[in-house]
């Protein structure tokens, strides 16, 4: 690839992240569509397949071991002493062969009490391999720019039916290239973040079945800004506001469903845009202002900002919430059916699809499977799938006794 197509294909990593299709772009209109901007955008891609196949959900469903992503406070209440999951997203696979998502998160419980737990992940979002060329053509380097976090948390039950967590992340972003022949030398950016999640569970009984209805809420991404071209471009992190709840009912012994919603918002605010302001130079200068303010904003400031400062008013800052509902079936455990459908609003980013999914547990293993079936036949998001490969630690200490 000349330096030409590799600017090309980042721009359209950034841009499926967001997802403003040109289509979208076309029949909205350019005052109307106006996505939130933020950098590392790679972390808001659903790692497993099992949230994946749902529609990207998991703030409130049955814990497992990359609770981590959705919501680290469901750890506190999960049934098996300890996993670790290996999940892998070839992505944008419509668009080029060599960029892929890579997952590692697990977790053990602490103590005999079974009320507590610690956790890690570790992500890494490859942008394929990336050959520059000088003015002539000449091959000059061959890069491999990619994105990566890795992140600890913790986890406590503070009563019967309720939990919180914690999980503290470093993040580091490498998209940038040095040229030496024109001494244009930059480097990756880097940036640390705190999430904060909460996870409410009950047992209703209703008729003569036992049900389970749980909530939960996750503030994800909560840190510094991210600083890219030697601090001159400072970016937003996606930090990211996730409430939910599932409600799970037996159909017949040993058969469930459960269901699922979750609304989603990214706590960043709406970076200015000129078009929104008049051409005299009043209204220029206003714009200078409002943007100049914007890039000096702190993290902290911008995340009470994202909720009035669409210039839409509250009806745009309605359209920033995405949302997701899914289903989940599931046989003694054992095998499972899923499906669920994402929105989002058109002038935000127009990602819209379903997730279809399939899952197969043993007492030591777990491999499930999920397809991304977009809405819009030009969306590059269309046909993508997820694999996500889970080790029990219960089980495989209960193979090795025997």
């Amino acid at each position: 690839m000349n330096k030409r197509l590799k600017t090309i294909v980042i721009g359209l990593i950034a841009i499926a992240m967001c997802v403003p299709s040109i289509i979208a772009q076309e029949a909205t209109g350019k005052n109307e569509f106006n996505p939130v901007q933020t950098g590392v955008n790679s972390l808001n891609i659903a790692p497993d397949a099992r949230g994946a196949s749902m529609g990207d959900l998991g703030v409130a469903t049955d814990p497992d071991v990359n609770s981590q992503y959705w919501n680290p406070s469901k750890y506190a209440f999960a049934y098996s002493r300890g996993a670790v999951s290996l999940s892998y997203t070839p992505w944008l696979r419509k668009l080029v062969n060599d960029i892929f998502l890579a997952n590692v998160a697990g977790y053990w419980k602490l103590g005999s009490g079974d009320n507590q737990a610690v956790s890690a992940s570790l992500r890494y979002f490859s942008l394929g391999e990336v050959n520059t060329s000088d003015q002539s053509g000449v091959s000059t380097q061959s890069l491999n720019p990619y994105e990566m976090s890795v992140d600890l948390g913790y986890s406590r039950k503070l009563s019967e039916k309720f939990s919180m967590g914690v999980a503290f992340r470093y993040i580091y972003s490498d998209l940038g290239f040095s040229d030496s022949y024109a001494g244009d030398q930059t480097s990756g950016a880097s940036a640390f973040a705190a999430d904060i999640s909460g996870y409410f569970t009950t047992f209703p009984i209703i008729g003569r079945n036992e049900c389970q209805w749980s909530w939960g809420w996750n503030i994800s991404n909560i840190g510094s800004k991210i600083s890219y071209n030697n601090g001159e471009d400072p970016a937003f992190l996606p930090t990211n506001l996730r409430i939910g709840t599932t409600f799970t009912f037996p159909l017949a012994d040993y058969h469930n469903l459960a269901i699922s919603v979750d609304a989603n918002k990214l706590l960043v605010p709406t970076k200015p845009r000129e078009s929104d302001f008049s051409d005299d130079t009043e209204g220029q200068q206003a714009y200078l202002d409002a943007l100049e303010d914007w890039e000096n904003m702190s993290s902290i400031s911008g995340i009470f900002k994202s909720f009035s400062d669409a210039p839409g008013g509250a009806k745009e800052e309605l359209r920033e919430i995405t949302y997701s509902i899914g289903a989940e079936y599931n046989y003694n455990q054992q095998f499972f059916l899923r499906a669920g459908y994402f929105y989002e609003n058109e002038f935000k980013g127009n990602r819209q699809y379903f997730g279809l999914g399939a899952g197969f547990a043993l007492n030591v293993l777990k491999l499930d499977a999920s397809y991304m079936l977009a809405t819009a036949q030009t969306s590059p998001l269309d046909q993508t799938l997820r694999f996500t490969l889970t080790f029990d630690m219960d089980g495989l200490k209960e193979l090795m006794g025997k």
